[in-house]
């Protein structure tokens, strides 16, 4: 079985041709600047990558183009279209509608359309490429796979927030989490790897990029997780503030004349280690600062790993304990000085980073970074989101 998973921004489109036999990846690339002159595909293939420089009116040519490459004789990996089983599509935000994976119908597209509002930068491209898609191959299967699906697990207690209870009923103002597909793969990856049943584990994931976010994982389900009703909630992001306080947010909208939209465009955008930092949302330009003896990059790099620390200490108190912490994604994966940071002065609770293991090269595997007489196991996993969506599709089908 072959997946194509898709993931749409408003102006761009990743994708990845998997073969589910092998999970191996056959395929993948990127549209760039859609509905922007200057458009172009990166496509990768046969360890090479082949770039097509085209105007890309919209989603649907971006698809087609796609397509094209994919049945390319030179750049292609199939013969045909007719190779491809089925469409996984990413999609961000589910609010209480859907749970678990769906098939695309048009009664499924007609419930996602009003959860746009949950996740206005991501839902709606979502859409223009799941519509998109639905146009070029109007005949092949498509799911649609939640970011939010894997934290629904969540009891009542930890997903709620404290305001009225009939505006949470009536406006569904909850806390939702995101990035789940990614806590998903890495959680269960962390079983493997220990050779336990995720049954069997509590697991902390940390999901650390641009964008962050950490979970509690308790028996393979998601018990809490520190984003929220956006993903603007929980540590301190590349340029969102991540949790702060409401009142803060209204004094800081008085005081430098925004409206509500221009706030939440501040916080989301302007925040964060840029912020803080006044250099940059990359963490490879704050350490490097830092190290040079920016006082505001190290003060930015203290502030994101102290919240780390934080989410971790609490969540291993509401999981009962604490089997393994897996660090994963660009910061997650990149950053020895984060990871040690977040778990220093942490050896009272069994945790202790042998810092030598800590210091390796990523080469795309698993790293355990652990010291030998750590109670908690400490994993670095690579993260694959698409692999998740693809597995997810292919199970549904």
């Amino acid at each position: 079985m072959k997946i194509l998973v898709i993931n749409a921004g408003s102006s761009s489109l990743k994708y990845q041709l998997i073969d589910m036999e092998r999970e191996e990846v056959l395929a993948k690339g990127g549209c760039e600047r859609i509905g922007i002159e200057g458009g172009k595909l990166n496509h990768k293939a046969h360890g090479e990558t082949f770039t097509i420089e085209k105007d890309l009116p919209d989603h649907t040519v971006a698809i087609s183009l796609v397509l094209s490459e994919l049945t390319d004789p030179r750049a292609g990996v199939i013969a045909s279209m007719d190779e491809i089983d089925a469409v996984g599509h990413r999609v961000v935000a589910s609010g209480e509608t859907f749970t678990e994976t769906v098939l695309v119908t048009d009664e499924t597209m007609k419930r996602l359309e009003p959860l746009s509002e949950l996740a206005p930068l991501h839902n709606p491209a979502a859409i223009l490429g799941i519509n998109a898609c639905r146009a070029v191959m109007p005949s092949k299967k498509m799911a649609l796979v939640f970011d939010t699906s894997f934290h629904a697990t969540m009891p009542a207690y930890a997903y709620l927030y404290g305001i009225d209870y009939d505006d949470y009923k009536k406006y569904k103002v909850r806390k939702y989490g995101f990035h789940g597909t990614s806590h998903k793969f890495v959680s269960r990856a962390a079983a493997d790897y220990l050779g336990k049943d995720p049954k069997d584990l509590k697991i902390i994931t940390c999901h650390l990029g641009n964008g962050s976010s950490i979970s509690a994982v308790d028996g393979g389900k998601c018990i809490d997780t520190s984003m929220g009703f956006t993903p603007l909630a929980g540590v301190p992001m590349g340029t969102r503030s991540g949790d702060i306080d409401c009142a803060a947010v209204e004094f800081l909208c008085r005081k430098k004349g925004m409206t509500m939209e221009e706030g939440m465009n501040y916080l989301n955008k302007k925040c964060g280690m840029l912020g803080v930092s006044g250099v940059s949302s990359d963490f490879r330009d704050l350490t490097a600062a830092a190290e040079a003896g920016n006082e505001r990059a190290r003060l930015a790099l203290e502030m994101f790993s102290y919240a780390c620390k934080k989410y971790i200490g609490a969540y291993m108190a509401a999981l009962g304990g604490l089997d393994c912490i897996v660090f994963t994604a660009g910061v997650g994966e990149n950053t020895p000085s984060v990871r040690a940071a977040a778990l220093s002065g942490m050896e009272a609770f069994g945790i202790k980073v042998d810092p030598a293991a800590n210091e390796y090269k990523n080469d795309g595997a698993i790293h355990e970074i652990s010291a030998a007489d750590s109670n908690v196991r400490i994993l670095v996993i690579p993260t694959n989101e698409e692999l998740v969506i693809a597995r997810e599709t292919a199970a549904l089908l």
